[in-house]
């Protein structure tokens, strides 16, 4: 049944779904419409929210960028693509290469999102080279899917990491929320681990048959830069371009920073995470020449992100500037009660980050709203945050923005992977919404 489903769901999106870029032109456009008719804004106001918010993700697009190149790069060294080729040759058959995408992919996610995107979706690619009979799309869709499925627990999501940091926004009124309460707790603990188990009978019920299997097509480009350029002249500048000693430097220098830098806690967040990828890359890699290379190599992977996240942003602009956050977390707020106040802050959550999708810019905004509905519904604001959490997580299944990451890496376009992926979105929604209405306090 879910074969079939996939297959027609491939057939709408094909028909139907368009590129990535056009699916952010045509949400700025909804957004647009929702300001003036919802909450009354003129169009030119829109469209001076839209642009005010356009470079506000300059720092983040840098961020994914690097999270999309070093990952590459390390991925690119000799050792971690022999390592990584003897790995995907562990499974033999298309069924047991499936799950053992599925398994790995969400074990790099756990310990942090961007390490699952990019190391899921590079083993992915390996594991259909060395398996034969796989279906590429299936693969990297599954890849996808369980890096965000696994996310409910993982230790680099960002709102139950916000409310445990000293000196948050909201911390006057509700202090610090510990992680036994939010990621480490049964309710998104047991989510996340019970997603990712029937994400493994549903892309295993969704295999294309043997005739109907996607071989490998035009991925990643290899050896497009040889590792050091042939018959180099011996000059000082070469010498230097291939520098063992300068390499490893920095490397030590980048080290000691590494070590005093979780001496302090463990927080792997987006920057310390670039950083130990550029680090280990320059290890691996040995020489400054051969890491620049790998550089070239992996940026024709970023177009996608280097454009499009600014038209995320002036969407961010436009919602945040009209208000249209506010308005539809209130709704939702406005018929919730203290049975199904968790489940309508994951469906309000869902929505708003379709066109929010940024965890920390849709906490600062939609958080305190969810948080003072806790309070007057005497509700823990635990509460509030994983319904947040959760319903950030669920709608990273409908729309591009991180699979962007994802496309980058493998060549694939977004119409290969969402028939699958959409089948998934409604598997994690219901599984979401059993939890956090029948299980909000299971902590």
């Amino acid at each position: 049944m879910l074969r079939s489903l996939s297959k027609k769901l491939h057939v709408l999106v094909e028909k139907y779904f368009p590129d990535a870029f056009v699916f952010v032109i045509l949400l700025t456009v909804v957004t647009m419409f929702m300001g003036i008719f919802i909450t009354k804004k003129t169009p030119f106001e829109m469209i001076q929210f839209w642009y005010g918010g356009f470079w506000n993700f300059l720092a983040f697009t840098m961020q994914m960028i690097l999270i999309l190149v070093t990952g590459y790069c390390l991925v690119d060294a000799p050792a971690i693509k022999k390592a990584l080729n003897s790995l995907s040759q562990v499974p033999k058959t298309a069924t047991s290469a499936l799950m053992y995408t599925i398994i790995v992919s969400a074990a790099a996610s756990y310990f942090s999102w961007g390490l699952g995107l990019v190391f899921g979706t590079l083993f992915a690619v390996a594991v259909a080279k060395n398996v034969k009979g796989t279906d590429i799309r299936l693969l990297v869709a599954a890849a996808y899917t369980s890096a965000i499925v696994v996310l409910p627990a993982s230790l680099t999501i960002t709102a139950p990491l916000l409310v445990n940091t000293p000196g948050h926004n909201l911390e006057a009124k509700i202090g610090l929320i510990p992680l036994t309460q939010t990621i480490f707790g049964p309710m998104l603990l047991g989510i996340a681990i019970i997603t990712v188990i029937l994400m493994l009978f549903v892309f295993k019920a969704m295999m294309p048959k043997a005739e109907d299997a996607v071989p490998l097509m035009s991925v990643i480009t290899e050896e497009v830069v040889s590792a050091t350029a042939p018959m180099e002249e011996k000059t000082v500048a070469n010498a230097l371009n291939n520098s063992i000693i300068l390499n490893y430097i920095i490397v030590i220098m980048g080290l000691v920073y590494i070590i005093s830098y979780f001496q302090k806690g463990f927080n792997l967040e987006l920057n310390i995470l670039n950083f130990i990828f550029i680090m280990i890359g320059l290890a691996l890699h040995k020489t400054p020449r051969n890491y620049m290379n790998a550089i070239v190599k992996a940026m024709p992977t970023t177009a996608g992100i280097a454009f499009q996240f600014g038209f995320y942003a002036g969407i961010m602009g436009m919602m945040s500037g009209a208000g249209l956050i506010s308005v539809i977390a209130k709704w939702f707020v406005s018929f919730s009660t203290p049975f199904t106040f968790p489940l309508w802050t994951l469906v309000s959550a869902s929505v708003v980050n379709i066109f929010v999708p940024s965890a920390g810019g849709q906490w600062i905004i939609q958080g305190p709203i969810m948080i003072e509905a806790a309070n007057i519904l005497g509700l823990p604001p635990a509460i509030a945050v994983n319904g947040v959490t959760l319903g950030d997580l669920v709608t990273n299944l409908f729309q591009p923005f991180f699979a962007l990451i994802t496309l980058g890496l493998s060549g694939l376009r977004l119409r290969d992977i969402w028939g699958y992926v959409l089948v998934a979105m409604v598997i994690f929604f219901i599984v979401s919404a059993i939890g956090v209405t029948f299980f909000p306090l299971a902590f």
